[in-house]
């Protein structure tokens, strides 16, 4: 057990912080999920469920839950496949 005061606070407060960053980092797998599988298909709806996504990394971002570094990974990664099989079904 912590005696430093600032420790037990921090103690207190990991649990609520841990359950609210879970839930927002599974919300953000379940939107890159739905970005990729729109990829695979409509170049209309991969578009829109990229931007989808995109919007919630940053907002995960700002909200502390995600490194900014991390997100622009992620986006990037997204993107590069969206754009892979826009151009696969457009040749």
């Amino acid at each position: 057990m912590a005696n430093i005061k600032s420790q037990i606070k921090r103690n207190r407060q990991n649990p609520a912080r841990e359950l609210r960053n879970k839930t927002v980092q599974t919300a953000l797998k379940t939107y890159a999920k739905k970005a990729r599988t729109a990829a695979a298909g409509d170049p209309e709806a991969a578009r829109t469920e990229l931007r989808r996504a995109s919007r919630e990394l940053d907002r995960a971002v700002s909200k502390g839950a995600m490194n900014k570094r991390a997100a622009a990974r992620r986006k990037s990664r997204l993107a590069r496949a969206a754009n892979a099989n826009a151009a696969q079904a457009s040749s």
